[in-house]
């Protein structure tokens, strides 16, 4: 069998049972900036939406966050369905009546705070979002929906927690490339002709006053490299652009899936491709999924959702608590 094969299968074993594939040194030796100085958790977020040809079939909201630091390398992930093609994450902060402990908060943020506490023994005091998926036209009804559950999920925990929110949306699909001004120079290029990893762009092509830069983070290994757009929504804990790129190019090393470089460490989007296999066809004679009971400390991974005027969600089958504090879906 081919050793390319077994490594990568190895990689997948070694995380999906608990282990650390990557480490950087900066995390180590505590030397990247604003994550290492105070506990620090990062957040990635994607919806992923059923084919054009699907009318009914539901949205699948995944999060994944940090469970380590400094290392910051471990991400435990939580998925949930909802209604058909809503970009909003409807279950990051949710509020329920019980009938024996009456009002009950929950969602994924909430769980995924306390499990960062569990894990590390230390409560975040600071929050970095990445946000896959969203449009331009989305920007700002994301950032607002989004940003005031992430602030009520820290308020439900403890009066007055209200640490630091840095959210960013990252695009993918988009037009621009970027090349070397002289594809002569080895310096400047890798062997496939593609700009340098670790490139970026934040001037000329960018927005005028908002923050907003073009990464470079792999080294394209067939055809144009496609750089991701990071677009700077919000940001409490005052990263300098040169401080916030550096820190996203460093988190395209430690992918546990490879030993290179990724484009975006999209752990969130395998969660949520993960998720769809879970479900059953809606023509499936077996009826629908319930999620099990609500647990003490971490709750049910996936909840229903009921869109406007619409039929509730099928929710996604619970995973088990020892499954999502591991990267199961790598």
């Amino acid at each position: 069998m081919n050793k390319q094969i077994l490594a990568n299968l190895a990689l997948k074993i070694n995380v999906k049972v608990g282990g650390r594939n990557t480490v950087l040194v900066d995390a180590v030796s505590r030397r990247i900036p604003l994550v290492t100085d105070i506990p620090t958790i990062i957040f990635g977020a994607d919806v992923t939406h059923p084919h054009p040809g699907e009318d009914s079939s539901p949205s699948i909201a995944a999060v994944v966050a940090s469970q380590d630091w400094p290392e910051v390398t471990k991400y435990a992930g939580l998925v949930s369905a909802q209604a058909h093609r809503q970009e909003l994450i409807e279950d990051l902060y949710k509020v329920w009546q019980d009938p024996q402990r009456g009002t009950v908060s929950g969602g994924m943020i909430r769980e995924l705070l306390i499990s960062f506490k569990r894990s590390t023994g230390e409560k975040p005091q600071r929050i970095i979002f990445y946000r896959d998926g969203v449009s331009e036209g989305q920007f700002y009804q994301v950032l607002l929906y989004e940003l005031n559950a992430i602030r009520k999920a820290c308020a439900s925990l403890e009066a007055n927690y209200q640490p630091k929110v840095t959210f960013v949306v990252v695009q993918k699909r988009h037009h621009t490339r970027l090349f070397a001004h002289n594809h002569n120079d080895q310096n400047s290029t890798d062997r496939s002709g593609n700009i340098l990893p670790g490139t970026v762009v934040d001037s000329k092509i960018c927005h005028p006053t908002e923050f907003d830069f073009y990464l470079c983070s792999h080294a394209g290994i067939k055809g144009t490299s496609r750089p991701a757009h990071y677009h700077v929504l919000w940001d409490e804990n005052n990263f300098t652009a040169d401080g916030l790129q550096t820190l996203t190019n460093n988190l395209c090393y430690t992918y546990a899936r490879c030993t290179r470089s990724v484009s975006i460490a999209y752990y969130a989007h395998l969660a949520a491709f993960r998720a769809r296999f879970y479900m059953e066809p809606e023509t499936s004679d077996s009826g629908s999924v319930a999620s099990g009971p609500v647990g003490r400390g971490l709750q049910s991974a996936s909840r229903s959702s009921r869109a406007p005027g619409g039929p509730a969600v099928r929710p996604l089958p619970a995973l088990k608590d020892s499954v999502k504090r591991v990267m199961f879906y790598c």
